[in-house]
Order: structure tokens, then C-alpha cells, then sequence
């Protein structure tokens, strides 16, 4: 009988630590929901630049929407100390009257590079690009057009330092936005040549790239827009596959025509 009451406390006990458990693990999860969801709320979603039908209306009434903004400055080239200068963009909560200039400042953060080949990224919502060198005190923008994109990426060569865009320039979605959702062609600048390129195939939308070990070659994913509606979903909508050659500034097939059809008709079951 004691042995019985004993096994009784016993279960009692682990059964109250058992609740108590749950329920601090309970109130832990909810409360790391709650942060993720502040951490990511919809202040923080990619809205995209305005487009251009849209900015004539605004420019009609001498009103505007978005203004720049500039983000903390990279160090991409340690021997000549050039610095990128990402310039991003504010919606306003209320449309402005276009007056005067916005004052901005940022701090350099400390990145070091190394002659190996290698790659980093930095993400974000941007329409453009600042090339700073503070040793001659010169800088200049890479890009004279409206653009809008969320990726830099500096790829690292022995003999060059290439930064890699990914960039919609027009509302092909006619959304009134240019963002992500918009047909995207890639484009690289060159350090070294202050060259920059830009790859892409009318109606196609950029999908994804990649430099083909220890080569100059870049594998490219063009999503195609099969239903014609301005937009690439990489979830019904295929994907064709190139190489493009930073020397040559050519594009060509990896995958033969004739293999294609194969494996087009081998889907279908028309090749047996």
C-alpha cells in the first residue's frame, strides 16, 4: 500500500512538471512567432520602384512618392580601396511636393577581400549602385536608368572584381510597380574596365546564374513566360539553360536543340 501511494506522488509530481513544461514551452513559441513576425512584417516587403505611367501622374502635380536612400558603404577591393555605395529607396506615407535634396549618411562597415576567387552578396531593395574611391575622392552611378533590384554580388578573379546584378527596368507585370514580379536581365560591371554588360533575352525573365568553376563562363537560367502575361512563375513555367562568356560577351545553348526535342517528346511519350 505505501509502495502504491508513493508511485502515486511520484506520477503526480512528473505529471505537474509535465504541464509546467508544456506550458513554458508553449508560451517560448509564441512569443518566438510574435518576434519573427514583428522581425518580418509588411514594412519590410519589396514594394518596388513606381512606374513610368505612374511617375508622370505624380510629376503632373510636381508631387512624389519614393526617395532615395543610401546604405552603409562596402569595401570590395582592399589594394585600391574602392567601396560600393547601395542606394535604396523610401515609399513615403504621403505623397510630397519635389523640393530640395535629402541629406544622407552612413557609416563604412569593415569588409576585407582577397585576391582568391570567391563571392560575396548583399541584399536589399535597390535602384542603384555608387562606385566610391575616397583616395581620389571620386564616385559615380553605374546606372542612368530607372532600375530596381535586391542583390550585389561581388565576384572575386585574380585578375578582376566583378559585381553581378539581377534588374527589372520596366513593368512588364503592368502592376504599376517595377520590382522583382517584371522580366530581369542580368548585368556585371567590371572594376578593372568600368564596363558593364547586360545580358538578357527579349521576354524572358533572369531567373538564376552561376560562374562554372575556374572559368570566366556564367551558367543562366531564363525563365520563359509562357502564358504572355509579363511575368515568370517558376512554378507552372519553364526554365531554358545557357552559358555566357564574360571575354566573348557571347550566349550560347549548353543543351543541344536535337536533345531538347528528345526529351521534350520523351515527357510526352511520343518517343517510344
Amino acid at each position: 500500500m505505501k509502495i502504491e501511494k508513493y508511485n502515486q506522488r511520484i506520477l503526480a509530481v512528473l505529471g505537474t512538471v509535465g504541464v509546467i513544461f508544456i506550458i513554458v514551452a508553449l508560451i517560448a513559441f509564441i512569443s518566438i512567432t510574435i518576434m519573427e513576425h514583428n522581425r518580418y512584417n509588411d514594412d519590410d516587403i519589396e514594394t518596388g520602384i513606381l512606374s513610368d505611367e505612374k511617375i508622370e501622374e505624380l510629376q503632373k502635380e510636381n508631387k512624389r512618392e519614393q526617395v532615395i536612400s543610401f546604405r552603409q558603404p562596402r569595401l570590395i577591393d582592399t589594394l585600391n580601396s574602392t567601396y560600393i555605395i547601395p542606394v535604396s529607396h523610401k515609399t513615403l506615407d504621403e505623397q510630397e511636393d519635389i523640393m530640395g535634396l535629402l541629406n544622407s549618411y552612413g557609416a563604412a562597415s569593415k569588409y576585407e577581400a582577397s585576391d582568391s576567387r570567391y563571392s560575396n552578396e548583399i541584399y536589399g531593395t535597390y535602384n542603384n549602385v555608387i562606385i566610391y574611391n575616397p583616395k581620389n575622392e571620386i564616385s559615380k552611378k553605374l546606372f542612368n536608368e530607372r532600375v530596381n533590384f535586391e542583390r550585389i554580388q561581388s565576384e572575386y578573379f585574380s585578375e578582376d572584381i566583378y559585381l553581378l546584378m539581377n534588374i527589372a527596368k520596366d513593368d512588364t507585370y503592368k502592376d504599376g510597380v517595377i520590382n522583382l514580379k517584371d522580366y530581369k536581365s542580368l548585368y556585371i560591371y567590371s572594376l578593372k574596365t568600368e564596363n558593364l554588360q547586360n545580358i538578357g533575352i527579349e521576354g524572358m525573365d533572369v531567373f538564376d546564374y552561376k560562374f562554372l568553376n575556374e572559368t570566366n563562363d556564367l551558367i543562366i537560367r531564363f525563365g520563359v513566360d509562357k502564358n504572355d502575361d509579363g511575368t515568370y512563375n517558376e512554378y507552372n513555367e519553364p526554365t531554358i539553360i545557357k552559358k555566357y562568356n564574360l571575354e566573348t560577351r557571347i550566349l550560347t545553348d549548353i543543351v543541344d536543340e536535337s536533345i531538347r526535342l528528345e526529351l521534350q517528346k520523351t515527357l510526352e511519350g511520343s518517343q517510344k
